[in-house]
């Protein structure tokens, strides 16, 4: 990283085509992306490859979702009302509105850069002005140690504060608007969604959706009886979703659509193993867990995920599994180990319904990003969607051995609650059935300490006051030949724009001898393209082989580019080592003489010269894996010399 530039890698993305900002003739829209060719190709492989490493070897069960979503859902799985982030505006220039936490990490990581180079400066180790980044903003000022450590505890638990307290921060540090320098107002709450109507009326409510997952719990017992009703099993699910950012930067890492890899995985909230866990256990990850963050650090810990589930650093096994195959994934891709981790939430930042949550960060020139997220959600959205609907969303498991249990029951005497109530007397019982025993508990004591009077809240949001005539609570017990239970649910989703955007990163490169050649260093499972065919020159005398090799290779379902361009062939190269191809063949006068072929590896820029079925035999085999480069390179001769007339 101390010599990346992503000025110029941005350079040979846009020149290359990868991908581009959406609506750019008319001025482009942020956080909106169009993909080229290559980034088609690109994100079409990496998805691929996550449907054949999940999907097809854990056998889940694959759906395709309705994008847009009736309100009614939303508002029943929290997204209304919780999905939503702080923002600040420019006291005095409204029209400038940022996200109050990307704000203050941007601001306090500045004041440490200029406290650093303070530092080094009053050390004797100078930065020179050539030196520094193009963009940086930071000013020479040394920082008091307890207001260093200060900055430094805000950044790492900035993500968790709430509205009063990002407004304590701005005010406490004079945080003040970057384009003007102007007061920012106080935080406020913006919800992410992109909001709609269906149908002609527009009385239907709707939004686009910002996950794939609720469409995968409505069907949950579609998924079950599919499933023979055999449990644990996982569904999954790969589209766009959408979400409203506030103020979208950084490229492909904050958008407003992208497109979303989610697993559902519904398990025994009883037994939380998996069957395969045995397979992972010693997979080493650099994890980064509760107690490191809660000192104020984010140093990763490597450790076994076998001995991280077993000191319950990690939940349970089948959080701990999927943990472990999201690493295997992301290597297989071409993410480089030590520039992931994998850390845990803070308990403040969790959702209220997650018994655990992991998010797999990959570092690139932003920073350490979030790409996935691995979260326990118990079996809080079956449970509200079940309520909502009364549609029983659970397991139905025959006992060897019949259940006898006692449970807190609540019974309603209907002949005086309706009358008493009347009209409000459902919205009273939707609350009432909808408490759990700690909450009937609570209640009955509630009505005892009250002489048999107390106040409850109805789902409209007002309060109605009930009598124990209402109503009974009682301790019940209860005998069960079959078991019922809602499934808990472990949740992998993986953003494949931030991944893809990090993989370019991790694959980027250039050449030693000459810094304007730049390589994109692609394993060859997900390069956009595979290999590059090009003739020597535009001679007419190459055109029958090489329309004769492009048929044959493409037959190999092999994805090729054919470059007959009346540019050199070292130029020729050094445009596909862009596009990451990893192999090149390559057709001169000898080839039509002799129908022999080179064959040109893109990192090492060595090459063989064979026949053309051993060639295409090589390719394949490379391609699908079953041998290497370098074997290659110690079953044949190196070829140096191309035959130019």
């Amino acid at each position: 990283m101390a010599t990346f530039n992503r000025t110029t890698l941005e350079e040979v993305l846009k020149k290359r085509f990868f991908y581009t900002p959406s609506f750019q003739i008319y001025g482009a829209v942020a956080g909106f992306y169009d993909y080229g060719p290559p980034g088609c190709a690109l994100q079409a492989n990496i998805i691929d490859l996550w449907r054949r490493h999940f999907i097809l070897e854990e056998d889940m069960l694959e759906m395709d979702g309705s994008i847009m979503t009736p309100a009614e859902v939303l508002k029943t799985s929290g997204h209304v009302d919780k999905f939503t982030d702080w923002m600040v505006k420019d006291s005095l220039k409204t029209s400038d509105i940022y996200r109050a936490d990307h704000l203050i990490k941007q601001e306090l990581e500045t004041r440490l850069e200029g406290d650093k180079q303070a530092r080094a400066k009053l050390d004797g180790n100078v930065q020179s002005e050539k030196s520094k980044k193009k963009n940086d903003k930071s000013q020479m000022v040394k920082l008091e140690d307890s207001v260093k450590a200060e900055y430094e505890d805000i950044i790492t638990r900035i993500s968790n504060y709430n509205g009063v307290e990002i407004g304590e921060v701005i005010r406490k540090y004079n945080i003040k608007s970057p384009e003007t320098g102007n007061d920012l107002t106080e935080p406020e709450e913006f919800n992410l969604m992109f909001e709609s109507s269906i149908g002609p009326t527009g009385h239907q409510k709707g939004y686009l959706r910002p996950e794939t997952a609720q469409g995968q719990f409505l069907n949950f017992k579609r998924f079950l009886e599919f499933n023979n009703d055999k449990m644990p099993f996982a569904s999954a699910s790969i589209g766009r979703s959408f979400r409203n950012e506030i103020s979208p930067r950084s490229g492909l890492i904050r958008v407003r659509e992208f497109t979303m890899a989610e697993i559902e995985h519904y398990v025994d909230p009883n037994n939380k193993t998996h069957s395969r866990f045995n397979e992972v256990k010693d997979i080493k990850l650099r994890l980064v867990p509760r107690s490191v963050q809660s000192e104020g650090k984010m140093d990763p810990i490597e450790m076994a995920i076998g001995e991280a589930v077993e000191k319950k650093i990690v939940d349970n096994e089948t959080l701990g599994y999927f943990l472990a195959r999201t690493y295997l994934f992301l290597t297989k891709l071409g993410i480089k180990p030590d520039r992931l981790r994998f850390r845990q939430h803070m308990p403040n930042e969790m959702a209220h319904y997650a018994c655990d949550c992991w998010d797999a960060d990959i570092h690139n020139s932003y920073g350490w990003i979030e790409c996935v997220g691995c979260a326990d959600r118990s079996a809080y959205d079956l449970t509200v969607h079940s309520n909502r609907t009364k549609e029983k969303l659970v397991v139905r498991e025959n006992l060897a051995e019949p259940m006898i249990y006692d449970k807190t029951v609540l019974e309603i005497n209907k002949k005086v609650f309706g009358p008493k109530l009347r009209q409000n007397s459902k919205t009273v019982e939707d609350y009432l059935t909808s408490l759990n025993e700690e909450q009937l508990e609570a209640l009955k004591k509630a009505l005892e300490d009250g002489n048999g009077t107390t106040k409850v809240p109805g789902t409209d949001g007002n309060q109605y006051e009930i009598t124990s005539e209402y109503l009974t609570i009682k301790r019940q017990t209860f005998t069960e030949h079959v078991r019922e239970y809602t499934p808990n649910v472990i949740e992998p989703s993986f953003g494949i724009g931030r991944i893809l955007y990090s993989l370019i990163e991790h694959v980027y490169w250039t050449r030693k001898d000459d810094e304007q050649r730049s390589v994109l260093s692609f394993p060859p499972r997900v390069a956009p393209f595979k290999c590059l065919l090009v003739p020597l020159s535009n001679n007419p005398a190459f055109t029958d082989l090489v329309d004769e090799l492009a048929k044959r290779i493409r037959k190999l379902s092999i994805a090729i580019k054919v470059d007959d361009s009346s540019n050199s062939i070292g130029r020729r190269y050094a445009r596909n080592d862009e596009l990451g191809t990893p192999f090149a063949i390559t057709i001169d006068f000898q080839s039509v003489n002799d129908r022999t072929i080179t064959l040109r590896e893109r990192d090492s820029t060595k090459q063989i010269r064979e026949n053309i079925d051993t060639i295409l035999q090589v390719l394949k085999d490379l391609l699908e894996e079953s041998t290497t480069w370098e074997k290659v390179m110690e079953t044949y001769p190196t070829f140096t010399q191309q035959e130019l007339d």
